[in-house]
């Protein structure tokens, strides 16, 4: 209700805006018209936020001074501090990176929005810019149009985005100029301690209201070109620009995880202390702005560019503050925001969240992420099916000699398993995927569909374990020793497939495993016992009973659906790895690296939630890879 209440008072505004000076339009067109080159800014480099941005940003983000610098880069790139924001958040939700990585991050965009400022100052202003608006916008357009290229179309929104950026600043621009004509805004101009405090608010409530920083900023040079605001208010609505820009970043984090709101708390409080330093010291900084203006040529009257020093002076001294306390502020957090901890009974999802769904290749990997997490879940119910701990296929025991050992029944309920365990999981994953498809392309649709067939698949291969466990368990234990060796050989043909596909071993590497799953499926054949012969050699030779070979007969099709199932999905996930890595056109040895540092992640992932649950329940052991 007040978020409608507050629209119609910006429309009534508006309109009375239009009707007192004609060329408060222009002004209000050119903001208009920025806000829209931003959001076309930010959908264009979304089509390049997937597959090669989300693996370069984990291999340039192990090192603080690397996170910096992506944040700086990226926000340079893309002029939006607000979209890296987002990106950040839904990449640390996701688990692709640590909290630590993504405070670096948001210094450097807070760096990197600088460059905007500089941009206006020193060039928007200068030159007829809306003279290099047009061809971006005619061959952007243009670009748009190649609807059967997801990378064009994204160059296309990108090239339209910085069109429309440079029309509304030629617009504020000779807005502004032609208001100074009706009336001067500078007689609101309020000197002091108070104006400084005043015009920071207003800094704040335009950043929140265009949802853009950088918007506050271009309006501010703008206006003070003109001679509309002056030299010491444009420096309080500076302040008061940055310390809104983290709206953008509170309203990211609502649907994002813990991890995700961290991040926007730090934010948030990065931009407080920065702001607060500002206006603390805001007359050292100003005659630091002098001193350094001097120094590198600028004029004493050219406030536009000395404007742009302070605004990079305020923001690079907030980070060199900053920067040494990033552990205290982790450790903090953590603290501040604890994760909830959830009922035992129940299996949570660990990565699939909302803020992820801004971009369909993180959305993606998420996904991936969530089905690895469904795959362990589904083996302690394939191990128990077979009577088998899961410790015992992971070893590096004889397999016979663990099944020659390993007949006891165990008393599991894969049924009451399956419900707790895999089923609220599988649908979480469904459902997500559905919403995630809407902003897919015809190859990240591709793979999507790759991952709910292997969701599919292990929920097959769990019912079909629920349909064979029980002859499983009767006859493994039978005195018809015929009847034994064949149930037993399910197990092991059975047990070989988990062993080959969850005993993670460093030195074996990804593409060894996706070599053994295809002779897998070469020797399924093999293992049909009414083509080989087996099962008629059996019924002739009496060695077993017809109620046997009817069990055995259905037990061997299911042991048969189990296999295929489990390496159709172990296939799609290493695929999607390996297609995903291929972007980057990494070496054999390095591909390999990644795949395995990969798994690693989120495996330990995996283990980190087992053990956090074995802590409040006091058992243990469950993931025993």
């Amino acid at each position: 209700m007040v978020r409608y209440i507050l629209l119609a008072a910006l429309f009534i505004l508006l309109s009375w805006g239009f009707w007192f000076s004609a060329d408060f339009k222009t002004i209000a067109a050119g903001i208009a018209i920025f806000l829209l080159g931003m959001f076309s800014l930010e959908k264009g480099f979304k089509a390049f936020s997937g597959g090669i941005l989300e693996t370069f940003l984990r291999k340039t983000t192990d090192k603080t001074w690397k996170s910096v610098s992506f944040g700086f880069v990226s926000t340079t790139l893309m002029q939006s501090s607000s979209l890296v924001s987002v990106l950040t958040i839904s990449f640390i939700s996701a688990g692709l990176i640590a909290l630590s990585q993504g405070i670096g991050i948001i210094f450097g965009a807070n760096l990197g929005t600088t460059t905007g400022a500089w941009l206006v100052a020193g060039f928007g202003l200068k030159v007829d810019i809306a003279a290099y608006a047009m061809p971006m916008l005619v061959f952007g357009v243009i670009l748009i149009f190649q609807e059967s290229n997801t990378r064009l179309r994204g160059a296309g929104w990108a090239l339209v985005g910085l069109g429309f950026l440079f029309l509304g600043i030629s617009y504020m621009k000779d807005g502004f100029e032609a208001v100074g004509g009706e009336i001067d805004l500078s007689q609101f101009a309020i000197p002091g301690f108070r104006g400084l405090l005043i015009y920071t608010g207003l800094g704040i409530a335009a950043t929140v209201i265009m949802q853009s920083s950088h918007a506050t900023l271009i309006l501010t040079i703008t206006a003070l070109a003109a001679g509309q605001v002056t030299y010491e208010n444009a420096l309080a609505l500076a302040i008061g620009s940055n310390v809104g820009t983290t709206i953008t970043a509170v309203l990211g984090a609502i649907s994002a995880s813990v991890a995700g709101r961290r991040l926007a708390v730090a934010h948030l409080i990065f931009n407080l202390v920065t702001g607060l330093l500002a206006i603390l010291f805001i007359g050292q900084f100003a005659q630091a702005v002098d001193w350094l203006s001097s120094h590198v040529g600028i004029a004493a009257d050219d406030h536009t560019l000395k404007f742009a020093v302070f605004h990079t002076l305020f923001n690079l001294v907030g980070v060199s503050v900053m920067l040494p306390l990033i552990g205290t502020l982790v450790t903090f957090l953590e603290r501040l925001l604890r994760e909830k901890v959830e009922p035992v009974e129940t299996t949570r999802v660990l990565f699939l969240n909302d803020s992820a769904l801004e971009f369909p290749d993180t959305a993606l990997e998420v996904i991936s992420r969530e089905t690895i997490h469904l795959v362990f879940n589904a083996f302690e119910i394939l191990a128990h099916g077979l009577n088998l701990n899961r410790s015992d296929i992971t070893s590096s025991s004889d397999i016979n000699a663990v099944l020659s050992r390993c007949d006891q029944i165990f008393d599991s309920d894969t049924e009451g398993l399956y419900q707790r365990k895999v089923k609220p999981l599988y649908s979480a994953i469904i459902n997500f995927s559905s919403r995630a498809e809407q902003q897919m392309d015809s190859e990240q649709l591709t793979r999507l569909n790759g991952f709910r067939r292997a969701n599919w698949q292990i929920v097959n291969a769990i019912k079909a374990m629920k349909e064979m466990q029980g002859n499983v368990d009767r006859y493994i234990s039978s005195d018809n020793e015929y009847i034994r060796s064949e149930y037993n050989s399910i197990r092991l043909n059975i047990a070989v497939v988990l062993r080959i596909l969850f005993k993670f071993d460093i030195e074996v590497a990804p593409s060894v495993k996706l070599e053994q799953l295809k002779q897998l499926k070469l020797q399924l054949k093999q293992q049909d016992i009414v083509n080989n012969g087996t099962l008629d050699k059996l019924i002739r030779e009496q060695r077993i009973s017809s109620d046997m070979a009817t069990s055995l007969m259905n037990d061997s099709a299911f042991s048969n659906d189990i296999q295929k199932n489990l390496i159709a999905a172990s296939e799609t996930v290493l695929v999607n790895i390996y297609s995903t890595e291929h972007e980057l056109q990494l070496s054999e040895t390095e591909l390999e690296q990644e795949i395995t540092h990969r798994r690693g992640e989120i495996i330990e992932q995996l283990r980190q939630e087992e053990a956090r649950i074995d802590a409040i329940t006091g058992r243990g052991g469950n993931i025993d890879t």
